[in-house]
C-alpha cells in the first residue's frame, strides 16, 4: 500500500489555557502528536508530513525523528490551507491520508478500509449528540456535501452522521482541488471538506467508512476533553489485560503510560501507574498505589502498597514494600526482602538478603543472606564523588549503622548496632564503633521556669 500521510498539528489550542502547543499535551504520558505518529507509522507511508504552526520549534524538538518531514503554516486559515502547505512535500503515491495531531486514539485498523477503496474516502461516525461536528449530507444514500455546524441549517443539524475530519484523498487531484477552495463560510476559513463537491463534479467517487468506536475520532480542545480521552485509553488498556487473564481490582483506577507486559496469574490492585517498559512475570502481585517505571519483576514476587520502582530489576519470590523506593540500578536477586521506607540505588542485592525497614543502600554490592538492620545508611557521597560499599555473603549489620564508603565488610562479619564503620571489617569478626557510655547517678532533669 503506497500512501502519503499528512498530520495537521498547527493549532494553538486556546481553550487549553496553556503555553504548551496543544498537540504536545500528554495522554497516557505521551504527547498527543506522538500517538498519531505511532498510528501513522504502522501504515508504512512513503512520506510522513507534519504541518506545524503555533509553537513550531517546540513541536519539532519533541519529535526529532528522521522519518518526519515538517511543513509550516504561518497563519492558521483552516484545514485546506494547512494541507496546502504540505502538498509540495508529498510523493506520487495514489492516496494521501489526512490525520490530526489532536486526535490521538484512532487505531490503524480503522484507517485501513479508507485506503483500500478508490476515490475520496471519508471516515464518519454516528453520534447521539453531534453538536460541534460537520454533518454528512446525503441524497439517496450518497454523500453530497459536508456542512460545518455553524453553516448548517436547522434540518442539517439534526443529522447524526458526522465528519471526523479524517480523509483519504486521491493525490493526483489534491493540489488542484485545494487551489479551488474559497473561504465562503462564516469563519472565513479554507475548509478541506469543500473538496467533496469538487470530487463529485469531477466524477470522482465519494464514499465513507463508519468507525466502530466513536472515541477513536474524538479530538482534544480542552483539559476536560483530554481527561475524558485519558480514561477511554486506560479502560481500553485495562480491558486488553483482563482479556489476557490479568486480575485488576478496578479497571477504572489503573494507568499505563508506556508498555506493560504481564505473565500468567498477575494481580494488580487499585491506583497503580506503569510507565516506560514494565514486565510483570508469572504470579506477580502489585499492591495498591504503586508506581513502576522501566522495571522487570520476577515470578511470584509481591510489591506491597505505595512502593516506587524506577529502573529496577527484581528477582523471583521477593517481597518489596510497603513504602519502598527502588531507584535506577537497583538489582534484587531471588528471595530478597526489602521493607518499609528502604531506598536502594545503583546496588546489587544478593539472593536471600534482607533490609526490612528504614535504610538507605546506595552504590553497593550486597552478597547473599545479608541482614541489614533498621536505620542503616551507606554514606556513599563525599560531596563530590560516589564511593562503593561491599557487604560480602552472610554479613549481619546491626541497627543504626553508618557504613562510610569506600568500605568493605568481609564474609560472615557482624557489625554491632549503632556503629560507624570507616575501615574494612575482616571475615567472621565483630566490629563495634561507639562512644563510651557514661551513667551519672542522681541526675536531676532541668525544670521549666515559671513566670509568676
Amino acid at each position: 500500500m503506497s500512501i502519503n500521510i499528512v498530520i495537521l498539528a498547527a493549532g494553538q489550542g486556546k481553550r487549553m489555557h496553556s503555553n504548551l502547543p496543544k498537540v504536545l499535551h500528554k495522554l497516557a504520558g505521551v504527547p498527543l502528536l506522538t500517538h498519531v505518529l505511532n498510528t501513522a507509522r504502522e501504515l508504512n507511508p512513503e512520506k510522513l508530513v507534519v504541518v506545524c504552526g503555533h509553537g513550531a520549534s517546540e513541536v519539532k524538538q519533541s519529535i526529532l525523528a528522521k522519518d518526519v518531514i515538517f511543513a509550516y503554516q504561518a497563519e492558521q486559515k483552516g484545514t485546506a490551507h494547512a494541507v496546502q502547505q504540505a502538498v509540495d512535500l508529498l510523493s506520487l503515491a495514489p492516496t494521501t491520508l489526512i490525520l490530526y495531531g489532536d486526535v490521538p486514539l484512532t487505531r490503524p485498523e480503522s484507517l485501513v478500509p479508507l485506503l483500500n477503496q478508490p476515490g475520496l474516502q471519508i471516515l464518519t461516525a454516528q453520534l447521539s449528540d453531534p453538536t460541534g461536528y460537520g454533518r454528512i449530507v446525503r441524497e439517496n444514500n450518497q454523500i453530497q456535501s459536508i456542512v460545518e455546524e455553524k453553516d448548517a441549517s436547522l434540518t442539517q443539524r439534526k443529522i447524526t452522521e458526522v465528519n471526523t475530519g479524517i480523509m483519504a484523498i486521491p493525490t493526483k487531484h489534491l493540489a488542484r482541488w485545494l487551489t479551488r477552495i474559497q473561504p465562503q463560510n462564516q469563519q472565513g476559513e479554507y475548509y478541506l471538506t469543500d473538496i467533496v463537491g469538487m470530487a463529485l463534479a469531477d466524477g470522482v467517487a465519494v464514499n465513507s467508512v463508519n468507525v466502530a468506536d466513536h472515541w477513536e475520532t474524538l479530538g482534544v480542545n480542552t483539559k476536560a476533553q483530554l481527561a475524558q480521552l485519558e480514561r477511554y485509553f486506560q479502560v481500553t488498556k485495562a480491558n486488553e489485560l483482563l482479556e489476557k487473564g490479568v486480575t485488576l481490582a478496578d479497571p477504572h483506577r489503573f494507568d499505563v503510560r508506556g508498555q506493560l507486559k504481564c505473565g500468567k496469574e498477575v494481580t494488580i490492585d487499585v491506583g497503580c501507574i506503569f510507565e516506560g517498559e514494565v514486565e510483570l512475570c508469572d504470579g506477580v502481585v502489585i499492591g495498591p498505589y504503586c508506581v513502576l517505571k522501566d522495571c522487570v519483576i520476577g515470578e511470584n514476587t509481591k510489591i506491597e502498597a505505595f512502593s516506587s520502582l524506577d529502573g529496577a530489576r527484581v528477582g523471583t519470590h521477593c517481597k518489596v514494600g510497603p513504602y519502598t523506593r527502588l531507584r535506577p540500578g537497583a538489582n534484587l536477586m531471588d528471595q530478597v526482602h526489602v521493607g518499609n521506607f528502604v531506598e536502594i540505588k545503583a546496588s546489587h542485592i544478593g539472593q536471600g538478603s534482607k533490609a526490612n525497614h528504614l535504610s538507605y543502600i546506595g552504590d553497593s554490592e550486597v552478597g547473599e543472606r545479608v541482614n541489614i538492620g533498621a536505620g542503616t545508611i551507606t554514606c556513599n557521597y563525599d560531596g563530590a564523588n560516589k564511593h562503593k560499599t561491599i557487604l560480602e555473603d552472610d554479613v549481619f549489620i546491626g541497627s543504626d549503622t553508618q557504613l562510610v564508603a569506600p568500605v568493605t565488610v568481609r564474609k560472615g562479619a557482624t557489625i554491632a548496632a549503632g556503629s560507624t564503620i570507616t575501615k574494612e571489617v575482616s571475615a567472621n569478626s565483630l566490629a563495634i564503633s561507639r562512644v563510651t557510655q557514661k551513667t551519672i547517678a542522681g541526675w536531676t532533669r532541668p525544670k521549666k521556669k515559671r513566670n509568676d
